[in-house]
């Protein structure tokens, strides 16, 4: 059995006995279970894990009677309550808890951040650190086996979520991603919110998957799926709040001939984009294998990102004449570009640079993620 070493361990870690809840937010099947129960079984008492799925736990969790929940928690000091998302007013729950009993520690996690966010946010204000666990970065994946070409184009095909990467059976990594994409993606957004019309909701899915690494037109998809422009708006908002999609926005300092306000998209898992447009075939054999590297790229660079505690912007940049350069990191002081060829093709950075003279620059290629250095 494969076991992954995870970057934000270490993070949620130093915060143990901090006295602030701990939210581990992130996409279902990403890990986030397996990770509180391993922080316990270091930390605390593999026996103060409890799901808020069932019955029995979410009757101890009543808004305005700590007591209730200290009753299920008895003499633990370290308490895991996964899926909270699933119980009402979870927020005010925990905040009467940890004003009441503040040498308790609780590590919260949940699947939607759509809806956990709004229920504990707010109202745990100054009492709460948030961690989001995303599937598997390349760093991660080495923790446990080893990365070479043939490993690369698998991730590239399958994507990243623990349970893919950690079967060896091509057909059963087919079968674990289809079951992601088919009954865990839209679970929390059908769930949570009221979707007037499933089948424009996942057809917009489609047309976005197809589109990776292009920039969107909402009018466009609007005008195609024959719904109004608020409502794609809405759909693409709750897609990106359900850790599905990520929108990555044009760069801009106000230079001439600059495109602004406009934006991609691009998938937090190769596998489930893929998945969507059901296409698992070998990489090398498909005709859009430049788009799928740098939605892998895009990915790499997000997880990079998630584990600063002030990340850079993803963005990318493009000019009205049509140059283009596939991801700028934006930082204060500190602006990286990226190129990403799955090939060995030429790449200039010459007008950038002469935009952002103090700009680093940077060709992603496969053999770039073959190495220990990764884009940071």
């Amino acid at each position: 059995m494969l076991i992954f070493q995870r970057k934000i361990e270490e993070q949620i870690s130093k915060n143990i006995g901090s006295g602030k809840i701990l939210l581990i937010f992130g996409p279902r099947q990403a890990g986030k279970t397996t990770l509180a129960k391993k922080l316990l079984a270091k930390h605390g008492n593999p026996a103060a894990y409890f799901n808020c799925e069932e019955m029995s736990v979410r009757e101890h969790l009543v808004v305005g009677v700590s007591k209730k929940l200290r009753e299920l928690v008895g003499d633990h000091k370290l308490v895991v309550l996964d899926e909270a998302q699933t119980v009402e007013n979870i927020g005010a729950i925990l905040k009467l808890f940890v004003d009441t009993y503040p040498g308790i520690q609780i590590i919260a996690t949940g699947s939607s951040s759509f809806d956990l966010a709004n229920k504990i946010n707010e109202p745990l204000t100054g009492r709460a650190f948030a961690f989001t666990l995303l599937p598997l970065s390349l760093e991660e994946i080495r923790s446990a086996q080893t990365v070479d070409r043939n490993m690369l184009h698998t991730l590239m095909r399958f994507g990243s979520y623990p349970g893919v990467v950690a079967e060896s059976d091509v057909s059963q990594k087919e079968q674990i991603l289809k079951n992601i994409t088919t009954s865990y993606l839209y679970k929390d957004i059908f769930t949570f919110e009221k979707i007037k019309s499933p089948l424009h909701f996942e057809t917009l899915l489609k047309l976005l998957a197809h589109q990776v690494g292009s920039v969107v037109s909402t009018n466009e998809l609007a005008q195609s799926l024959s719904i109004s422009r608020p409502t794609v708006e809405k759909y693409i908002r709750l897609l990106e709040q359900a850790y599905v999609i990520r929108r990555v926005h044009s760069f801009s300092r106000n230079k001439r001939n600059e495109l602004r306000r406009s934006f991609k998209v691009f998938f937090l898992d190769c596998g489930v984009r893929n998945a969507i447009i059901n296409d698992l075939s070998q990489v090398d054999t498909r005709t859009d294998k430049g788009f799928v590297f740098e939605q892998f790229v895009f990915t790499e660079l997000l997880k990079t990102a998630n584990l600063e505690t002030f990340g850079p912007n993803i963005q990318f940049w493009r000019t009205w004449k049509g140059l283009e350069i596939d991801f700028i990191l934006d930082r204060a002081r500190d602006l990286r570009a990226y190129e990403c060829k799955l090939g060995n093709e030429e790449v200039s950075f010459k007008q950038f640079k002469k935009l952002y003279p103090d700009a680093q620059t940077e060709v992603v290629r496969p053999e770039t993620l073959l190495t220990t250095t990764q884009p940071q």
